[in-house]
């Protein structure tokens, strides 16, 4: 998992077996992959958001106008959904978290935070390990919905399930919309995304390595029946900074009915973050 970037080092450093990933992008990268909502070219932070499994920006649409002008929202768009539904999607953790890597490196120009929930929380977390490869750090990681990664993960596994199997565990989860389960044509785009992310988490194998040290806050939901109180305050062992844990009320998909709250927590803690550097720069 944790392989270097390329861009980090000196061609003459690199040799053909380096555990590198490596592509040529178009311009236009950037915008396919983490679009902003709602751009804010003189943002001071970017706050980069990595959604749950089948899901793309859709999810955090309504949090730009939550969100002060000092902070632009960018999500991450991966292949195999939305506008990108032809593409191929990632079958594994390991070369997506190196792409996810390559690709960010012009957003992080200013200073960023990542945001994930479920499976969005492993990505957030990994993307931030391999980016100390390059000395970047966000500013603060906030993971949802998600037991910290060191942890055996007590949640069955269903991305094999036949199909009438798996949805009757995605509805368990309360995260299928009404409007997917009562079209077939809708259920037969989306259950392939969604298995395949599942796919990706269930296969995802944790690789112990020195803890970060951005502030971590992670977040749980109170009736959520894939998370514990006990394994959300474990992603405390995964910084050596700040922790705080908190717990709001809602099932899994608690980001969506407890969403004034989560980003008021998230808006406090970036707003102490942009305070603090604003105090270091006239001292």
């Amino acid at each position: 998992m944790h392989g270097r970037l390329k861009s980090c080092y000196p061609m003459s450093t690199l040799d053909a077996n380096d555990p590198v990933h490596t592509f040529s992008r178009p311009a236009d990268d950037i915008s396919l992959w983490f679009p902003a909502l709602k751009p804010r070219q003189e943002a001071s932070l970017r706050l980069i958001c990595f959604p749950y499994a089948g899901a793309g920006t859709g999810v955090f649409r309504a949090w730009p106008s939550a969100l002060n002008d000092t902070i632009e929202l960018r999500v991450a768009q991966l292949p195999g959904r939305g506008a990108r539904l032809r593409e191929d999607r990632f079958e594994r953790m390991p070369p997506l978290i190196e792409t996810l890597a390559e690709i960010l490196r012009p957003l992080l120009d200013r200073p960023f935070a990542f945001f994930g929930h479920s499976l969005g929380a492993i990505v957030a977390f990994e993307t931030a390990r391999i980016l100390r490869g390059c000395s970047l750090a966000p500013e603060h990681l906030f993971v949802s919905g998600k037991i910290a990664p060191h942890l055996p993960d007590p949640a069955p596994r269903i991305h094999e399930l036949p199909d009438s199997a798996f949805l009757r565990e995605l509805q368990k989860l309360n995260g299928m919309p009404q409007a997917v389960l009562d079209s077939n044509e809708l259920l037969e785009i989306m259950l392939p995304v969604v298995r395949s992310d599942f796919n990706l988490l269930e296969s995802y194998k944790y690789e112990a390595d020195a803890p970060l040290g951005c502030p971590i806050t992670a977040f749980g939901g109170l009736q959520d029946p894939r998370t514990t109180e006990n394994g959300l305050q474990s992603w405390r062992t995964e910084t050596t900074g700040s922790f705080d844990l908190v717990m709001l009320q809602g099932d899994h998909f608690f980001l969506d009915t407890a969403r004034p709250l989560l980003l008021q927590s998230i808006t406090r803690s970036l707003h102490g973050t942009n305070s603090g550097r604003a105090s270091s720069k006239q001292s």
